[in-house]
């Protein structure tokens, strides 16, 4: 099992790092929309479109997100796109985490898939832009959701012992959230006072760019958007838990599935974008 869980890393590793360090966001742009693609394809499957439906709901995402570069390349949306998707985030993760594994299934299906199609459309849009933005700037977003998953891990293992949700994913605990949430902090601080004035990066990271526009409020925000990343998690969680599976799907072998490794960044990168627009 770990055999086949480093095999996979190094395969995913070998096609996303080389288009991820290119200068140009087209080639990422590209793979990504591969990625958002299969995402949706298990997305479909979780909420009961079954074979070939389920195969062109992935492919009709993909060709969504492939027309809107057709059609605007990769030229930044209007800044209240962000602010839709923060909005959706933020009501409808409550509604949804606080109706759990049983109130999902009560929303009509065609809801569902729609929902999701939205969602995992804005965040492709999002990581996109994000890419357009620079290298610094990406990966600061992707550290931000991995930080606060390693640190809520080691945290919740040494300390943990309030159930966060039981009854969607029993294994996290607030002390380990607030671990996260703290690891958030620190990483932050650490780009804003090092990374980005020692080294040669090629664009301002999140983290600089929320204490230019918002100063101290800055840390306030961080802890928003450490706290959505668990809110994504959680929101996968409850899916997976409604439809009777353990993961998305087996795409990727000793991992799960696509949607099993972005959850947590599909709210983070829109209302990351949301936050740096205001």
């Amino acid at each position: 099992m770990l055999r086949t869980r480093v095999l996979t890393a190094i395969v995913l590793l070998a096609i996303l790092l080389p288009v991820l360090f290119q200068a140009s966001p087209w080639p990422f742009a590209w793979v990504s929309v591969v990625m958002i693609g299969a995402a949706g394809w298990e997305w479909a499957r979780l909420n009961g479109l079954p074979g070939s439906g389920a195969i062109a709901a992935g492919v009709a995402l993909a060709l969504a997100c492939v027309w809107t570069l057709v059609l605007g390349g990769l030229d930044a949306p209007p800044a209240w796109i962000w602010s839709l998707a923060s909005l959706v985030w933020v009501l409808g993760g409550a509604f949804a985490l606080r109706a759990g594994p049983q109130g999902w299934p009560r929303i009509a299906r065609g809801t569902r898939l729609a929902l999701g199609a939205v969602l995992l459309w804005g965040a492709w849009l999002a990581i996109t832009q994000a890419k357009v933005h620079g290298i610094n700037f990406i990966l600061s977003v992707f550290c931000l959701v991995w930080m606060a998953d390693i640190a809520a891990y080691f945290c919740g293992r040494a300390f943990g012992r309030r159930k966060l949700a039981p009854a969607i994913s029993p294994g996290k605990s607030w002390e380990g959230v607030w671990g996260g949430l703290v690891g958030v902090i620190l990483l932050g601080a650490v780009w804003v006072h090092v990374i980005d004035v020692k080294l040669a990066v090629d664009s301002p990271s999140l983290y600089t760019l929320l204490v230019q526009r918002h100063g101290w409020v800055s840390l306030l925000a961080l802890v928003f958007l450490g706290a959505m990343s668990v809110v994504g998690d959680l929101f996968e969680s409850l899916v997976k838990r409604a439809a009777g599976a353990k993961d998305s799907s087996g795409l990727l072998p000793g991992h799960g599935g696509v949607l099993d490794r972005i959850d947590a960044l599909l709210p983070v990168f829109p209302l990351a974008l949301a936050l740096i627009s205001l």
